[in-house]
Formats: structure tokens, sequence, C-alpha cells
């Protein structure tokens, strides 16, 4: 579905739900009209800095080539050589979606009019988001001190040297001091952080859902829900989560009284988990759209005082450690989802039969999908390691320090869909738990929640391979993120 409406890029206020639109439904994109005068006042003083001093990367070289002055005879040259150096980057391509949102990123951080690039640039990219032009960016080559290789190959293409991956635009004309300015950025990582936050985001919401149908399956005890409870340790992510269970599970006000004096975890410390998980997502959340409206280029072209101002605005850390903590949260959002799942196979629990089996005596029935929630558990366990305790020394021991933020957000990317195969093995439980029970749901959302995963699941009674299922319960899970 495309998104008919527009986004103005004007170097602050880009959300990462905005980038998600433009990269997801290709929304229209306009830079404001203040932007391309802001853009050539910084482009005009850059270009009078160098002409009276050394700056980084415009009248010198770069990395440990930082005190060699670019010869006059060859500096028109300059940025073509720097980009061509940097289109270094090789592994997959990045996916279409991914690439919208680094040149829509990249833009607005353009516009921020900070790199003392020539407005030109920003001309292009916009007009390449609006036709659809998408450059070829390979994945690997950032370590999370600038997305070099993916941004040198963005702006050769757009200055024609490189073809283009679909559609084109008329190529446009690198100055001398364009090249540095143009790939002293994080976009590309920031493009995957953004898109990788938004799916996340959408699952935690599903999360909710299947926990409530989880907690009907097995009669909980929803006084661990109750405001009077939250309100005395009053985590916002646990306030949050314990309000949505709340309004799923209850039409009236008064929660349901549970099979149970006390549940198990998985019931009655969900909020207190799942909490953490969204407030580490809340975090992600801030600390991407500093990033993405950030005029962060090395050096700065700082039109107020005047000056060129070199720095360490590249390095991710914040970025790193945001994604890492997310995916720790996440890890144990994901073992209660297992947990949950072991839960609703025991008739002490249930007062179903074992593994929920319909068929003949000694039927396994749903016995095998603990084994695929672990599986996809371990995964996810795996990916939660953290990317921060490692460097690296570059640059002939110039540059000393990296975050590896986009292997972070890759991270999350993996961990993201082991949680979600963990979550949709919870989803077939609850649901055939449901309709071998009988028990009826409350007049809330979570009762239409029920309806779409009654449909969408067949009902088999005797024992049948499952694996259709759980990737028809994956799918359902986007779906189940929107009540």
């Amino acid at each position: 579905m495309t998104d008919t409406s527009r986004i103005v890029i004007s170097g602050t206020g880009l959300r990462c739900a905005d980038a998600v639109r433009v990269a997801r439904r290709s929304a229209w994109v306009e830079l404001a009209p203040d932007a391309l005068t802001r853009a050539e006042r910084s482009y005009e003083l850059a270009v009078e800095l160098g002409a009276k001093g050394a700056v980084y990367g415009r009248t010198t070289g770069v990395g440990a080539n930082r005190h060699i002055v670019v010869d006059p005879g060859s500096a028109d040259l300059h940025g073509l050589r720097l980009l061509r150096s940097h289109a270094g980057g090789t592994g997959e391509p990045l996916s279409d979606d991914a690439v919208r949102a680094v040149m829509a990123i990249r833009l607005n951080q353009l516009s921020a009019a900070g790199s003392g690039v020539h407005p030109r640039l920003l001309r292009a990219l916009e007009t390449a988001l609006r036709v659809g032009a998408l450059p070829l960016v390979h994945t690997r080559g950032a370590i999370g001190t600038g997305d070099l290789t993916a941004l040198a190959e963005i702006g050769l293409t757009l200055a024609g040297e490189l073809p283009w991956a679909s559609g084109a635009i008329e190529p446009v004309a690198i100055s001398p001091g364009d090249a540095l300015a143009f790939i002293s950025s994080n976009a590309a990582t920031l493009a995957e952080a953004v898109l990788a936050w938004h799916d996340l985001t959408r699952l935690l919401s599903a999360s909710h859902v299947v926990t409530a149908l989880t907690f009907r399956a097995l009669g909980g005890s929803a006084e661990a829900y109750d405001e009077r409870v939250h309100a005395s340790r009053p985590h916002p992510g646990a306030v949050r989560c314990a309000a949505e269970l709340r309004r799923l599970l209850t039409a009236g006000g008064d929660l349901p009284a549970g099979r149970r004096l006390q549940d198990p975890f998985g019931l009655r410390a969900f909020p207190q988990v799942q909490g953490a998980v969204l407030d580490a997502a809340t975090h992600v959340e801030r600390v991407l759209e500093v990033d993405v409206n950030a005029a962060g280029e090395n050096p700065l072209i700082d039109v107020e005082t005047r000056a060129a101002y070199h720095h360490g605005q590249f390095s991710t850390a914040q970025v790193a450690l945001a994604f890492d903590y997310l995916r720790a949260a996440l890890h144990h959002i994901a073992e209660l989802s297992a947990a949950r799942l072991s839960d609703l196979v025991e008739p002490e629990l249930t007062g179903l039969s074992p593994f929920l089996a319909e068929g003949p005596a000694g039927s396994s029935g749903i016995m095998i999908l603990e084994y695929v929630a672990h599986d996809a558990l371990g995964t996810l366990r795996h990916a939660a390691a953290p990317v921060t305790l490692g460097t690296a020394v570059i640059s002939r021991g110039l540059e000393d320090h990296a975050s590896f933020s986009t292997h972070a957000v890759r991270s999350t990317v993996t961990a993201t869909a082991s949680y979600r195969t963990v979550l949709a093995c919870e989803l077939l439980g609850a649901v055939r738990a449901l309709r071998m029970s009988g028990a009826e749901l409350p007049a809330t959302p979570l009762r239409e929640a029920f309806r779409l995963a009654d449909e969408g699941l067949p009902h088999l009674v005797e024992d049948h391979p499952l694996s259709s299922e759980i990737q028809r319960a994956e799918h359902l899970l986007d779906r189940l993120a929107t009540l």
C-alpha cells in the first residue's frame, strides 16, 4: 500500500515512524522550503574555510592521511577519488526498503545544514526518492564509525559512476569537498535500526494479545495486573503492560478471578518482564530520533560561528548500547513465552489432556512445539550477546575505537525473528487450549483476536505436521498487533 501523505524533510523532527513510512510505503518526501537555502550557506562557508586553511577531508586526506594536504592541481577530483576509494562494500545488497530509509535519513541529516555538502546532492536524493530510483548498496563494510562504504556507493551512483539498481536520475556533479561531507554519517545503520525497531515494537504489541489468550486458557489470576499493584512500583513499561492486559481481559472493569492463588511467573511476572523491553524499545526510539536529525558530520560546518569543528560525532556508542540492552530484555520475555507454552501442555494447569492431544491414547498433540520454541530461544540467546564488548583499531592506529552498532542492529533483527517463532508456538498452544476448553472470552479485542486465529489456523484433531501452522501463526502476529 502506497502512503499518499507528505513527509517534510527539514533536518529536525523526523520520527522513526516517518522513516518507516518512506521505506515501507513510499511516502512522498518533500524538502522544507528553507532546507536548500541553509545548505547553500553551509556549502559556501565550507568553501571559504577551505580556501583559508586546512579542513579535514576537504583540503586534506582522511584517516591517517589527515595531515596530507591535497595537491591544488588535482583538487577538483579529490571528492570523486574519496568516493571511489571508499566504495568497497561487499556482502548481500541491502533490501529496497532499507535503501529508501537510508536515503530519507541522509537527506534529513544533510538538511540540518552542518555538512557543507553542495545543495544539489540534497535535491538529487529528494528526486531519487520521489521517482523510485534506488542505488545498489552492500551490507558489509561498517563498524559503527560511519557507514562509509554504503554512502560512497550511493554517492557514486548519484554521480553516474555506478549503475542504479532500479530506476535512475540524471547524474550530479561532485564538488571537491562533497565526498566526506556526504559519507560522514551512520545513515545506513540508522536505516536498518529504525526498521528493526518498528518490527520489534509491532511484535511486542502482539505479545500482549498472545499472553492474554494464554491467560484465559490457563484461568489466570488478574490481580497481578491490578492498577494498585503497579502504582506501587511504577516503572513506565510495566504500568503500560498491565494496562494493556486489563484492556484485553475485561470489558466492565472487574478483573477475572483465577483458578490459583498465584500463577506461574509466565503470567504473574509478565508486566515486569515485558515492561523492561517496552522501556528498552522506548529508549531505542529516543536515541534513534536524536541521530536521524543530527548534523553529525565531521567536520561540522557551523554557519552561526563561521567555523569548522573537528569532532567524534561519528561514534554510535549510544545506538550500539541501546540495542544491546533491547536484545537482553527481549530474551527475558522470550523465555517467559516458552515457559507459558510449557504451562499450556501441563494438565494440572489447564485441566486438559497432556500436550493438548485430542487423538487416540498416546497422541503427542503439540509436544513438538516446545522443541521448536526452545530452538528459536537458543538462537535468540546467542543473538542477545552484547556486541559492544569488542572494538577495532584501524587507520594506522588513529581510529582506535568502534561501537559495532551495525552489528548490534542486525543481531536484533535475528533476535526478533527468533522471538516471532517462540511467540507463534505459544499462540498455537493458546488457541488449541481455548478451542478444547470452550472458555468464554470477554467482549474486548481479545475476542476478535481469537476469531482471527480460529479462522486462520486449522483445527485438526489427529496428530499432524505443524510446520505450516507455525508459519501461519507467525504471519498472524502482525494482525494481532493492531488489536
